[in-house]
């Protein structure tokens, strides 16, 4: 499994279902994410158990999202045509409905390959997710096995943390939450945070 943070987020262009129902051909992520902070999140398959649950969060929490900037970009193996089924599929019978964000179409592999992401047997994606700065740089990346749900406010959180990096030039601590107590990068800075929460940890 590779670790990407660091690393430029592979780019890619792929059919895909947008949040207001269009269906493209030629959805682009680095025209869409251009200057902007971006979340991609892979999940297993379309019409699916723990996957739902997940797309409905992030789409409840979508708002929160833009709010800080941050474009949402689902993918699976699943065609557009599955992705724009599972749309107009209501909640209460499995289905999504009209999440506001792109769901891609791996539908050749090419894009779970790259994150490598892709599941050794399944041949499906395991639930990864990946936070992109504004120059198109992997700043946090966190894989799920395929049982295991994600935790949608997390995410929120280490959008957060960034920003609060980028604005104060401070480092977040454990369990760092925004509007806590950021910590200098330094040796004093670290004596000065944990003389006052240690016992917070």
């Amino acid at each position: 499994m590779s670790v990407l943070v660091g690393r430029p987020a592979p780019d890619f262009t792929a059919a895909a279902v947008l949040g207001n129902g269009e269906i493209v051909d030629n959805f682009n992520l680095s025209e869409t994410i251009k200057g902007k902070k971006a979340v991609i999140f892979f999940y297993p398959l379309d019409f699916t158990f723990v996957c739902p649950s997940e797309l409905i969060a992030f789409d409840k929490r979508f708002e929160e999202f833009q709010s800080r900037g941050v474009e949402v970009i689902g993918v699976s193996i699943d065609s557009q045509f599955s992705h724009n089924a599972w749309r107009n599929t209501p909640v209460n019978e499995g289905g999504i409905g009209p999440v506001k964000y792109p769901l891609v179409a791996d539908v050749k592999h090419e894009i779970c390959q790259a994150y490598d992401v892709e599941h050794p047997e399944a041949g499906v994606a395991f639930r990864g997710s990946f936070l992109i700065d504004e120059e198109g740089n992997v700043r946090h990346q966190v894989v799920n096995d395929l049982p295991l749900g994600r935790n949608i406010d997390e995410m929120l959180r280490m959008i957060d943390a960034l920003q609060f990096h980028s604005d104060h030039g401070e480092v977040c601590p454990a369990g760092w939450n925004k509007g806590d107590e950021g910590m200098t990068a330094s040796a004093d800075g670290v004596a000065s945070y944990l003389s006052s929460n240690a016992d917070n940890l």
